[in-house]
């Protein structure tokens, strides 16, 4: 892959959880591609096959492991693996979570509705209940299990996916943006815990990405902007979609052994200034 710019990682393991995934997958070939032994985590060993075979088509190395990041006993044994293979593990990238389509809100502001009409008073919370748990505990739970065996390693640094949701609440998905919010809060409270251990804590917080999963959400048949998609490109200051590509050299720059040793606790955002414009 093309990368932004190169960092060198030679002899060091990185971890990706939800790293089958099109941003997991993508972060793990750009750390194998600076030379870092990748470890592709998901519930499914047989999901990261593709991302590995890539991997090791362009010459570096890497092994996928099933790993739940909700259930402790997995993630010790996907652990145990890693450590068994390579003896030690460097970085750790929390990139599982996500929105859960059934926590969602279909109305940016509640009118009076039909009893029978979904909307906040009578959307099943624990769905909500299941978001938190996928995006906070899922990351939580990871830093607590593999972020154990990280310290006193060279340049150990974990890195958290916040979102624009956590800069303010976005409309239709309060789950979701508490979850990020969360998450933010988590880096910054870590970052402080783990500094003189040797740990850096930092997070991504993405803005709003173009890609095959989300195409319908925002772009209509015909591929004019949906409404939704007009207020994002609005109040976005660069007035586009950022691409998934965007996000390697901010992870590489949170990760680099030299260029960012002194930078912990920080969520960066990736948004084309999103998070810094108030409509006027």
């Amino acid at each position: 892959m093309n990368l932004p710019f190169r960092i060198d990682l030679t002899g060091q393991v990185a971890v990706v959880t939800g790293g089958s995934g099109i941003i997991g997958g993508m972060f793990c070939r750009a750390l194998a591609e600076c030379g870092a032994k990748v470890a592709v985590l998901g519930r499914k060993a047989e999901n990261g096959i593709p991302v590995v075979e890539d991997i090791k088509a362009a010459g570096g190395e890497a092994i996928t492991v099933a790993a739940d990041v909700l259930n402790k006993d997995s993630l010790e044994q996907a652990k145990q693996e890693i450590l068994n293979t390579w003896g030690k593990i460097n970085i750790l990238v929390n990139c599982a979570g996500g929105a859960v389509k059934s926590a969602a809100i279909p109305q940016d502001q509640f009118e009076d509705r039909e009893p029978e009409e979904l909307n906040f008073f009578n959307i099943d919370l624990e769905n909500v209940h299941n978001e938190l748990d996928l995006n906070l505990y899922g990351t939580m739970l990871p830093t607590q299990i593999l972020g154990a065996c990280m310290v006193g390693q060279e340049n150990a640094n974990i890195i958290n996916i916040s979102s624009m949701g956590a800069y303010g609440p976005l409309t239709r998905i309060p789950g979701y943006s508490s979850a990020k919010a969360a998450i933010s809060n988590f880096t910054e409270w870590a970052a402080n815990y783990f500094a003189k251990s040797g740990i850096r804590v930092n997070a991504l917080a993405p803005g709003f990405f173009q890609t095959t999963q989300n195409h319908s959400l925002h772009f209509n048949p015909d591929g004019t902007p949906t409404p939704r998609s007009q207020k994002i490109i609005a109040s976005t200051p660069m007035g586009k979609y950022g691409d998934p590509e965007d996000l390697i050299g901010a992870l590489l720059f949170l990760v680099s052994p030299k260029g960012s040793s002194f930078v912990t606790g920080v969520v960066l955002p990736v948004d084309g200034g999103f998070h810094c414009y108030l409509g006027v």
